[in-house]
């Protein structure tokens, strides 16, 4: 057969490299020789010897949804082989984590990561609300984190000089060393996806970088994720 279909730009070729590499802008390839982690449904295709285990909410730390505060259920792929994964067609990243490194992302933002990552459930001080963003998991150790994200993501740069305001509906992670609270502005309501009153912005303040999502998610959407 022939056809724009099975032009290159389409076609799976052999992996250069064991471990994650993306795919294209919307899949991530992991090329698993051992073990690795994912949210669970994420995966889209496998080939080889590998077996899938579900990771209860529990397991060694809980990745958890920022808007609800849920659990983000997590799979353990095991064995040899090649797999696929991708979640609604978002554009996929890949973040390299070495050590000393810390970095903070939203658990609805999470694809999948190496085994050698360790992680943890970290809450935005002074939120004694639920809402998106005050619920993230910070990942440290040494290996790559796939991320997934609505859109282009915008990497803004964080300074003493210039703290960042981020809609917590918006936010997606940040770099280790910034102080993180929360800002109410009542006056900014009425001008923040239509509403009135109140508005809610996760401050960050420091030296580092936040990284934000041009998509914000309504409850409806979150709850859907």
């Amino acid at each position: 057969m022939k056809g724009d279909l099975f032009s290159s730009e389409h076609m799976v070729l052999p992996a250069s490299a064991p471990g994650m590499t993306v795919e294209n802008s919307k899949c991530i390839r992991y090329a698993v020789n051992g073990e690795m982690l994912a949210r669970q449904g994420a995966m889209i295709a496998y080939r080889g010897g590998l077996q899938f285990e579900r990771k209860g909410q529990g397991v060694g730390g809980m990745l958890k949804r920022a808007v609800t505060g849920e659990g983000l259920p997590l799979m353990a792929v095991r064995g040899q082989g090649e797999a696929w994964f991708a979640h609604e067609a978002q554009n996929c990243f890949i973040v390299e984590v070495e050590p000393g490194d810390e970095f903070t992302v939203n658990g609805r933002n999470v694809l999948c990561f190496d085994a050698s990552l360790s992680y943890r459930i970290s809450t935005v001080k002074g939120s004694g609300i639920a809402g998106g963003g005050l619920f993230n998991s910070v990942f440290t150790g040494h290996g790559r984190l796939g991320l997934v994200c609505e859109g282009s993501p915008l990497v803004i740069p964080v300074s003493p000089q210039e703290p960042v305001y981020v809609d917590t509906d918006a936010i997606v992670g940040w770099s280790a060393g910034l102080q993180t609270s929360l800002h109410r502005s009542q006056s900014m309501g009425s001008m923040l996806r239509g509403g009135s009153g109140e508005a809610v912005q996760l401050l960050l303040q420091g030296e580092g970088f936040v990284v934000v999502r041009p998509n914000e998610a309504t409850p409806q959407k979150a709850q859907q994720h």
